[in-house]
């Protein structure tokens, strides 16, 4: 328990930086110079993100610290970051977990259940998984087979094809109560992907979400879907991965489409921007981005928020998102989130 105790102990001993309700989760899978560049982060500059929150002011919470705060309408430190990793390869028992106690900060492992029991190559042990559950890692649900679920299998209908998802979805969650005694009901979605059928499982079977789209969350997030900041690639890169660190939410409703699955090349979005929960923005400054290039911004009532992006490049490829900013109007920081798409009928 000592990882989970120091991050709990961190936030208690913040004292007057308990005055903020937001934070950042950020998202890892390798730790290591070997593995595919595009979910790997080398441990140079894995070390060097924890170098940089530890001597900044950052306070590395709990995911269910921060989770619940925000559930609850509870404050968290300024500066809250949670640290999680997905998929259970070896690299976060060799590398990663090292240097994670040696720095204090807590952290969460979300684990496909099912290459761990066949014991593939590049993934952890149960032995292994154990002892990092022993020393506080919150252990938490990435179904069984680490599959895309919005993928039906042929001949199934919409009602085989919800309850495939929701008995892998539990049965992954009992095996990581047997092995670790931990259930928690976090989920986060294999290869971000999710629609409004399984956000509306997740609720039914009280679990949270957890997606891969950027930005920050705060007390209005949806929990059936909350953002992570993936860290990968050229997205590992301090320069820039420092800024978010620092992000702040805003306070956001996707009025239109309601489901982040499109089969269109350039899907338009209506979104509200309401009053910042956490800090503050002026809509004059918001910019809407898609591959760095602007977003046309239709503002449909400036004064209620409501704004639609219509963006003028086609898209292509299964997953893609439009990142909206805007600076903080009291601090250097800028608040921060995406929308994001998936196209099931690209492959993967």
């Amino acid at each position: 328990m000592i990882c989970r105790i120091l991050g709990l102990l961190a936030a208690l001993l913040a004292g007057p930086g308990w005055a903020a309700s937001g934070g950042v989760i950020l998202l890892y899978h390798h730790v290591a110079g070997d593995t595919p560049a595009s979910t790997s982060i080398s441990p140079e500059d894995f070390r060097a993100h924890l170098e940089y929150l530890r001597d900044n002011d950052f306070q590395v919470v709990g995911l269910d610290v921060m989770v619940e705060a925000l559930r609850n309408g509870e404050e968290l430190p300024d500066r809250a970051a949670a640290i999680t990793f997905d998929d259970g390869y070896l690299s976060i028992y060799e590398t990663a977990f090292p240097m994670l106690r040696s720095f204090g900060f807590p952290f969460t492992l979300f684990l496909s259940t099912g290459p761990i029991d066949q014991q593939l190559r590049d993934y952890m042990s149960w032995e292994q998984i154990g002892e990092m559950s022993a020393a506080g890692v919150l252990i938490a649900n990435h179904m069984v087979d680490h599959p895309h679920m919005l993928e039906r299998r042929e001949g199934e209908n919409d009602a085989q094809w919800i309850e495939r998802q929701r008995e892998e979805l539990l049965r992954a969650e009992q095996i990581i109560e047997q092995r670790t005694g931990q259930s928690h009901r976090y989920l986060a979605y294999p290869y971000g992907e999710y629609d409004v059928a399984i956000k509306k499982l997740l609720r039914e079977l009280d679990f949270v979400g957890f997606a891969q789209n950027s930005g920050a969350i705060g007390p209005g997030s949806d929990f059936q879907a909350l953002p992570r900041y993936p860290l990968a690639g050229s997205f590992a890169d301090l320069e820039s991965a420092r800024v978010k660190f620092a992000t702040l939410p805003f306070h956001v409703r996707l009025l239109e489409p309601e489901s982040p699955v499109t089969n269109l090349p350039s899907p338009a979005v209506t979104l509200q921007f309401l009053p910042a929960e956490v800090g503050d923005y002026d809509l004059a400054s918001l910019g809407c981005f898609a591959r760095g290039q602007p977003i046309p911004m239709a503002w449909i009532d400036r004064e209620a928020g409501i704004v639609r992006l219509e963006p003028e490049l086609e898209f292509s490829g299964r997953r893609w998102r439009y990142l909206c900013t805007a600076p903080d109007t009291a601090s250097r920081r800028f608040h921060w989130m995406s929308v994001q798409w998936i196209n099931p009928e690209w492959p993967e």
